[in-house]
This record gives structure tokens, C-alpha cells and sequence, in this order.
């Protein structure tokens, strides 16, 4: 059997899956070392497994590859039907790496109900893998979907003090939204007579239908990205949720949005997205300077955080639309493909820098079991090495040149300035309220004299926790010093997404 007859795909979203199923069937409290064996065992396994699936990607095609197909629902021609292209495999890859992340972080944090905890994280890997791979609109519907309930869970059961509140009101929002999608899926279906998401390309559709199924995808990624105003979901998901949890909404979840965008809403309805590519600029540019405003105000670390989530999100969305007034305004193709190509980019860099910060966030909550930075200050004396590595991190965040979060805005910021400088000017501001907010805390939390007798108390990292941060750290400076491989993975698929952007379907 070759490698691209060998069904790896279906392997790395059920491998998980069916390991969480074990792992919830043979261990308890008393077994709690058994069932992180399994997860990390699996998470590892999956993410070896992620290295034939690299090597053997063709980079100079756009087509989908590793491609897998099985009647499912013959009589509606629903299809399990999978496959990657450029955009969707460093997805996949990206999931799997943090699924690694989040099995070693619980290790030591998580000492109740452990098996039910990895459980929920290896069900969530398995179907985010799904959701990245499926080429089925109906398939790719199911697993968008049924992420939401271990993601729930996790908050409901694992999370702070207001934990049901901020679960029930994930899942509202983010389920709303979705319900409007799968009615825009069926249109297209009917229309097209197929399921294959590639076939809803093809169809022929006028400017009201698609403004009706922009808005219907709209409600649907926007929530998940988040965009303003439909954010407010996020920092309180981020707040009352584990370590593990965070890690995942920032990775991954936030991508499911911007995804959405590119596979569907650019492709299928791009002359809405056109016509309308001014008010989402503005909602971009809103999430960017308001949101890093309201960031400022914070106290909480993990709320500070979350809301710094939004405003490098804003950059994603600002990346997909502004490409329409770049062309429209100066006509350069080059400029407004390196405005998509810098999205793309953008979602994998905030994945490495938000992830690993809610990450340090959770190293010193399980200390001292509180978020709030005013409970802190002079970390870096008892917790030098921690102190060393999360400033990396908080550069990241602060878009320092050299480190993962300066290459996906760089390249967005520079391929607007040609086509409209004002909004160059208002997205550049992120450049000084990300600084401000990211450094505000690092002074406040790791800098001056040892605050009080819970700062003295600090432990030092232990190795585990030294392994997975310092592992985050180099992602973070790989890909600001060298993002090229990354470039060369996604670049023919974000070319033909950027000719399917805009071919009328008029």
C-alpha cells in the first residue's frame, strides 16, 4: 500500500478519538498515570504520523491530496470524504502538535478525574483533525459541530468559579451561529446537487443570494473567530476555563472562524464578500485598537490575554477582506496576495504565542492559585528560567521583529500601504498597544521587588513543565526567524484561493 492510498487521515482523527474512549473506560483517580500513558502516547503517535503526511505533500499543487472517500448517506450523497490542500494540512499539523502540548501541561495540573479531562482534549483533537480534512460540507457540519461539546464540558466541569456561565454562554453563541451555516450548506446543495464542498465553487449565484449566504457564514465564523461584537463569549470561556482549555480556544477554535472564511465564504460568495469587504475591514480594525484598549484595562492575566486573542485575530479577517480594496484601489495582485498569505500566516503565529501564554498563565496559577496581577510582582527572582522563556512569549505577543508575531501583521500592515493608509496607520497601532498591554503585565508580574509571601513561595519549573515551554519558544522564534517552510506549504493553495476570491458568480 503507498502512502497515498493509506487512509493517514482517518488514522489521525480517529486515533485520538478511540483512545479517549479507552482512556474513559480503564482509568480513575487511582489509575490517573495510565490514562495520561495513553493520551500522550496517542498524541505523540499522531504527531509522528504527521510526518509522512508533510513529506509527502505536494507543495506545487492546489489540489487535495491524501484524499479518502466512503458512501456514507447514499440517498442524500452525504460522503465521508476527506483530504488536504496547503491551508487545511498546516491546520491538521498545527492540531496535532497541540494536542503534545496540552496532554504534557495536564500532567501535573490535572489531579481529578483525570481520565474524563483527556478524554474531552483527545475527542476535541480527533474531530478538529475531521473538521480541517473534510471535504464534505455535511461531514466538515458534524465535526464542527460536535467539538462544541467536549469543549463544554472541559469549561462546565474543569474550569473556575463561574465555569457554567461562561460554558453555557460558549455554547450558545457558537452554536447559534452554526445553525444558519448548515441552511446556507443545504442551499448550496440544492443548487449544486452535491456536497463536495469544491462543487459549491462552481455555482452560479446573484448578489442577493449571496449576501444572504454571507451573512449566514458571517454569524457562523465571526463567533467563532471572534470578531466585535460577537466576542463577548471569549473572555469569559478563556477566564473560567483549564490551562488546557485556553490553550485549545486560542490554537485552534479561533482558527475554525478564520477557516471558514477562507474555504467558504472567500470562494463561494466573493462577490458579497466584495461588496461587503468594507464593513468587515471596520470590525477588524475595531477588534485591533478597541479591543487592545480594553485589553489595557485588564487585571486579570488570562482576561488580558483573551482580549489580546481578538485584536491579533482582527489581523486574519482585516488579511481576507483587504485584499479586494488593494486590487480595487491599485490593482497589484502581488499586494493583495500577500495580504491573504499573511492571514494565513497570522493564524498559525497566534496559535504558538497565545497558546504558550495562557500556558504560563496556568504554570503560575497552580502555584499560587490566582490570575490577578496585582497578586504578583516580582516572579523573575524566584522563577528566572520561567521568567526567561515567557518573555519570549509576551515579545511574540507584543510583535517584536524576530519572534512569530511580527511576520503575519508585518506582511498584512505592508500590503495595505499602497491601497489605503489610513488603514495601515489604525492596524499599526497594534504594534503600540500590544507592546503596551503585554510588557504593562510582564513588568507588573515579573519585575520589581517579591511581592508577598505567595510570589516567595514560588516553585521553580519542573522538567515536564520546562520541556513543553521551552518547545513552545522555539516554534515561536522558527517561525519569526524562518517562516519559509510554512510559506512554501500553503503558497499554491492560497494562490488559487486568491483567484477563487475573485471569479464573479454573477
Amino acid at each position: 500500500m503507498t502512502l497515498t492510498n493509506f487512509p493517514l487521515l482517518s488514522v489521525l482523527i480517529w486515533l485520538p478519538i478511540i483512545a479517549g474512549v479507552i482512556v474513559s473506560l480503564v482509568a480513575n483517580d487511582q489509575r490517573s498515570n495510565l490514562a495520561r500513558s495513553i493520551a500522550l502516547g496517542a498524541t505523540i503517535i499522531s504527531l509522528v504520523l504527521c510526518v509522512p503526511l508533510y513529506q509527502g505533500f505536494a507543495t506545487d499543487t492546489y489540489a487535495m491530496q491524501f484524499t479518502e472517500q466512503l458512501s456514507w448517506i447514499p440517498t442524500l450523497k452525504i460522503n465521508y470524504s476527506l483530504g488536504v490542500d496547503g491551508i487545511s494540512i498546516a491546520m491538521v499539523i498545527l492540531t496535532v502538535f497541540t494536542g503534545v502540548i496540552v496532554v504534557m501541561a495536564a500532567w501535573q495540573s490535572i489531579t481529578k478525574q483525570v481520565g474524563q479531562y483527556l478524554t474531552a482534549f483527545l475527542l476535541m483533537q480527533g474531530l478538529t483533525v475531521g473538521m480541517f480534512a473534510a471535504t464534505d460540507a455535511i461531514l466538515f457540519y458534524v465535526f464542527w459541530e460536535a467539538i462544541l461539546i467536549p469543549m463544554y464540558i472541559s469549561i462546565g466541569v474543569w474550569g473556575s468559579q463561574n465555569r457554567s456561565y461562561a460554558s453555557i454562554k460558549f455554547f450558545l453563541y457558537t452554536f447559534f451561529g452554526s445553525a444558519l451555516m448548515l441552511v446556507a450548506l443545504l442551499y448550496l446543495h440544492c443548487q449544486s446537487n452535491s456536497f463536495v464542498i469544491s462543487d459549491f465553487y462552481a455555482v452560479k449565484l446573484t448578489m442577493h443570494v449571496q449576501i444572504l449566504i454571507f451573512v449566514a457564514f458571517f454569524l457562523a465564523f465571526a463567533v467563532k473567530v471572534p470578531m466585535w461584537p460577537v466576542h463577548t463569549w471569549l473572555p469569559d470561556a478563556h477566564t473560567e476555563a483549564p490551562a488546557g482549555g485556553s490553550v485549545v480556544l486560542a490554537a485552534l477554535m479561533l482558527k475554525m472562524g478564520a477557516y471558514g472564511f477562507m474555504r467558504f465564504t472567500l470562494p463561494i460568495t466573493p462577490d458579497a464578500a466584495s461588496y461587503l469587504a468594507w464593513p468587515m475591514i471596520i470590525l477588524s480594525l475595531i477588534a485591533v485598537v478597541y479591543i487592545g484598549l480594553v485589553a489595557l484595562a485588564q487585571d486579570d492575566m488570562k482576561k488580558l490575554i483573551a482580549y489580546s486573542s481578538i485584536a491579533h485575530m482582527g489581523f486574519v479577517t482585516l488579511g481576507c477582506f483587504m485584499l479586494y480594496i488593494i486590487i480595487a484601489n491599485t490593482g497589484e495582485m502581488a499586494e493583495a496576495y500577500m495580504a491573504l498569505e499573511g492571514a494565513m500566516v497570522q493564524m498559525v503565529a497566534h496559535a504558538f504565542s497565545s497558546g504558550a501564554m495562557f500556558l504560563g498563565v496556568g504554570v503560575l496559577y497552580d502555584r499560587s492559585h490566582t490570575r490577578s496581577i496585582s497578586d504578583y510582582g516580582g516572579v523573575a527572582f524566584k522563577m528566572p528560567l520561567f521568567a526567561a522563556i515567557f518573555m519570549v512569549f509576551a515579545l511574540a505577543n507584543a510583535g517584536l521583529p524576530g519572534t512569530s508575531g511580527f511576520v503575519g501583521e508585518f506582511m498584512i500592515i505592508m500590503s495595505t500601504l499602497k491601497a489605503q493608509f489610513i488603514v495601515t496607520f489604525i492596524a499599526a497601532t497594534t504594534l503600540i498597544l500590544g507592546a503596551a498591554y503585554t510588557l504593562w503585565m510582564y513588568k507588573r508580574v515579573f519585575l520589581g521587588q517579591v511581592a508577598n509571601d505567595r510570589v516567595e513561595s514560588l516553585q521553580q519549573l519542573t522538567k515536564l513543565e520546562s520541556s513543553y515551554l521551552l518547545i513552545l519558544a522555539l516554534m515561536v522564534l522558527a517561525l519569526g526567524l524562518y517562516p519559509e517552510p510554512l510559506l512554501q506549504l500553503f503558497h499554491t493553495s492560497v494562490g488559487h484561493l486568491f483567484e477563487l476570491s475573485h471569479m464573479t458568480k454573477i
